[in-house]
């Protein structure tokens, strides 16, 4: 790996960054330039303004990111987290976000893991970008089945429960960035962002480091 450097070339020339043209709600990359919204986005509501990822959700970062929660390789985390800044930053920063609140995971597994990867990832970009991170406002308060064995629908209804407000957002809460590592089917996103609206947030957009192929 070159000296100063957080990722080695070949590993970067094995990741696929999302290009344009992508979906108008959720980011995904879209294969026909003349459409707006995936077919996802347009047969389930979104409630979340918008969606950005860095990357699509392929073998060398769905590898990376398995190791980031199952064997601690927080590392990586570095790499994502400038990355996302040097592609995304701008477009983030135009947002003009009041915060950036992490997907939260669920104490027991916080403790078995002894992180969570959107927290970190949260504040790194957040450091970056100048823009508060909030990661006492939002926790899950119920274990859910594993997302990855259900389907769209599914996913949602497993979700709906789990996700919960510690209070009425404040005044310095009215737009919000959402971020976590990996957006598939939207179920997660879509949960935390309906907890988020009825506590009072006007407006939630999404970012994470990876997002589902295929629309």
């Amino acid at each position: 790996m070159p000296k100063g450097e957080l990722i080695c070339p070949e590993c970067r020339s094995l990741l696929s960054y999302v290009r344009e043209p992508v979906c108008m709600k959720c980011g995904k990359e879209l294969s026909d330039p003349q459409r707006e919204y995936c077919h996802d986005c347009e047969r389930h509501r979104r409630s979340f303004v918008r969606a950005f990822s860095l990357l699509n959700y392929t073998g060398t970062a769905s590898a990376s990111l398995s190791a980031v929660k199952y064997k601690n390789r927080r590392e990586y985390l570095d790499f994502y987290a400038d990355e996302a800044v040097r592609v995304l930053g701008r477009q983030l920063k135009s947002l003009d976000a009041d915060c950036i609140i992490p997907v939260p995971v669920h104490p027991a597994r916080l403790r078995k893991r002894g992180f969570n990867q959107a927290q970190i990832l949260a504040e790194k970009v957040g450091r970056a970008l100048d823009i508060p991170v909030e990661s006492d406002f939002l926790f899950r308060n119920r274990k859910t089945a594993p997302q990855k064995i259900l389907g769209p629908a599914e996913r949602l209804k497993n979700l709906e429960q789990a996700f919960a407000a510690a209070q009425d957002a404040p005044d310095r809460m009215r737009r919000v960035i959402l971020a976590d590592d990996i957006y598939t089917t939207g179920a997660t996103a879509e949960a935390c962002t309906r907890v988020l609206l009825r506590a009072g947030v006007e407006e939630v957009y999404v970012f994470t480091i990876c997002v589902g192929v295929g629309n």
